[in-house]
């Protein structure tokens, strides 16, 4: 099954129709699946590195700072017990890697999931030739055609962005991400409060994702 959906120019003028594929822009959100991939995204750009020391780690400590008896103190057999200031930490962080695995087909299936959810703020572009300057004004003046606002998230293809100076005009817009269908992710399509996808992005999203 396909819907039609409108296309537009950066000039916010409709100039055609486009079908998406149901199966990848019309599925119920399986919120389930979309959380996890979230998690895994974000579980994967942690650095891991913390780290404390041990009371084995730590320097100093090898002489019994005082005799076992008669001092009227209790018994320590080291300064570097974690009892002490300076001493060892116990059981505190080490070194770690958060990331965990997902199946390929749970992956696909929140992108889908993730797509389907945000149809209702997305905007679909022929491509945007019509920016052939490097000028942030040209690309606010499309954003302002198009009718988007707030965080905005900008899906495109390799073509389209090595011909026209797209990523040039974009770049001191701080609301604006552009990336790759390639690079689609859960997280950006979460966030984003509006979403531009070009005619050619939706074409490849479409057929590595309606597999």
């Amino acid at each position: 099954m396909t819907k039609e959906v409108s296309i537009l120019n950066t000039s916010g003028k409709q100039v055609g129709q486009i079908a998406l594929d149901d199966k990848v822009f019309g599925i119920e959100p399986n919120l389930h699946v979309m959380h996890l991939a979230l998690r895994r995204q974000l579980n994967s750009a942690r650095q891991g590195t913390a780290c404390t020391k041990t009371r084995a780690e730590v320097s100093g400590g090898g002489r019994k700072p005082w005799k076992q008896k008669g001092t009227g103190r209790a018994r320590a057999g080291s300064i570097r017990s974690p009892l002490f200031a300076g001493g060892g930490v116990v059981f505190g962080p080490k070194p770690r890697d958060y990331a965990f695995s997902m199946p390929q087909k749970a992956r696909r299936l929140a992108l889908r999931s993730a797509l389907s959810a945000r149809l209702e703020n997305m905007v679909l572009v022929e491509d945007f030739s019509q920016i052939n300057e490097p000028k942030t004004k040209l690309m606010v003046q499309a954003l302002n055609a198009l009718k988007v606002s707030g965080k905005i998230l900008l899906i495109t293809d390799v073509d389209t962005l090595s011909k026209s100076q797209l990523e040039l005009a974009a770049r001191n817009l701080p609301q604006l991400k552009i990336i790759l269908s390639t690079n689609l992710n859960v997280k950006d399509l979460l966030e984003a409060d509006s979403v531009i996808v070009t005619k050619a992005a939706v074409a490849e999203i479409t057929e590595r994702l309606s597999k």
